[in-house]
C-alpha cells in the first residue's frame, strides 16, 4: 500500500548540529584547524522520518562528505550528528543505513541475485543462503528486475546495474537510503525512469531518503526539501521546500509550482557559484 507524504511521521530521524567534517591534509575549500583540515563547517541539518530530501550545490562543496558522515564513514571533527537517536557508526552497525553510489560496483562474477544479496551475506551470514537469496529476489522484484536474477553485470544496461545496486541496499532492510548521484552516469530518459522508480520504492516502503544530485529537475521532482550547499566555507546556505503534493509523475513538470521552485533553486545555486543572480523570490524558502 502506498504511503503518501502527509501520512508520514514528522519526527526527526537524522540530525546534525553545527557539524564540522574534515580529513588530514589540504583541500581546495578547506580551513586549517590544528593538524587536520575541515572541509565542512557549521552545518545544521534536520531530516524527518519518511522524507525524501536532497543535497545540491557546486562540485567539491562537501555533499558526498556529508552523506558519508550520515553513513558513519567519516567521523565529525566538531558539532554533533545522530541517526535514529544514536551515532551514525552504531546506526550502520544495526543496518539502519543503506548507501548507493554513482558507480553500481557490482561483482562481475556474481549474478544479479547474488550481487543484491552480497552485503547482507557479509553483515548477517547467520541468516543463511536461502533466506538471503529470498530477500534479494524480493528486492530485485521491487526494482523491476524480476526475471533477470541470473544475469551477470556484463549482461545488464547501466540502468539495470543501478537497479541491482538499489536492491542490494534495500536487502539490508535499512530505514535510511543514502544516494550519492546514483543516476548521474545515465542518459536523460533512463535517469527520469529511475527517478520514477525511486518514487515508487519510497511510496511502497516509506524509507527515509537523502539524495545527492547536481540536477535541479531531479531534486524538485523527488524531494520535499532541497538543501542548497555552498563553498568557501562548505555549508548549507538555504533549505527550499518543494510545495508539490505527492504522488508525483511526468505531469509534475507542467505544474507552475515546479518551475517556480526550480527558479528559486537556480538563483541559490548561482549565488553558491559566486555568480550574480536576480533577487530571490520569497516563496518556498525555508531556514537552513
Amino acid at each position: 500500500m502506498g504511503v503518501v507524504a502527509e501520512q508520514r511521521a514528522t519526527d526527526i530521524l537524522i540530525s546534525a548540529e553545527d557539524l564540522a567534517l574534515g580529513y588530514p591534509g589540504s583541500g581546495a575549500f578547506s580551513k586549517q584547524t590544528g593538524g587536520g583540515t575541515n572541509v565542512i563547517e557549521h552545518v545544521t541539518l534536520k531530516v524527518p522520518r519518511g522524507a525524501i530530501v536532497s543535497l545540491i550545490g557546486p562540485s567539491g562543496c562537501g555533499k558526498s562528505t556529508l552523506l558519508k558522515a550520515i553513513a558513519g564513514l567519516v567521523a565529525p571533527t566538531g558539532g554533533t550528528i545522530t541517526v535514529g537517536g544514536t551515532t551514525p557508526a552504531e546506526a550502520a552497525r544495526r543496518r539502519q543505513v543503506g548507501m548507493v553510489l554513482q558507480d553500481a560496483t557490482l561483482l562481475p562474477w556474481k549474478s544479479a541475485l547474488d550481487n543484491a544479496g552480497f552485503l547482507l551475506s557479509l553483515a548477517a551470514p547467520e541468516l543463511g543462503r536461502a533466506e538471503i537469496r529470498a530477500r534479494a529476489k524480493e528486492n530485485l522484484r521491487l526494482v523491476g528486475l524480476e526475471g533477470s536474477e541470473g544475469k551477470l553485470p556484463r549482461q545488464l544496461s547501466g540502468g539495470m546495474k543501478q537497479r541491482v545496486a538499489i536492491a542490494r541496499a534495500l536487502t539490508l532492510s535499512p530505514e535510511i537510503l543514502l544516494l550519492d548521484e546514483p543516476f548521474g552516469a545515465l542518459d536523460a530518459i533512463t535517469r527520469e525512469e529511475m527517478s520514477y522508480l525511486l518514487l515508487d520504492i519510497w511510496e511502497r516502503t516509506g524509507k527515509t531518503i537523502v539524495l545527492v544530485t547536481h540536477s535541479i529537475d531531479e531534486a524538485v521532482l523527488l524531494c520535499s526539501d532541497v538543501h542548497v550547499m555552498g563553498a568557501k566555507p562548505a555549508r548549507i546556505i538555504e533549505r527550499v521546500t518543494v510545495p508539490l503534493p505527492y504522488p508525483r509523475d511526468q505531469h509534475s513538470f507542467e505544474d507552475v509550482r515546479f518551475r517556480e521552485t526550480e527558479a528559486v533553486l537556480r538563483e541559490h545555486l548561482l549565488a553558491s557559484h559566486g555568480r550574480a543572480a536576480a533577487p530571490l523570490r520569497a516563496a518556498n524558502r525555508g531556514a537552513a
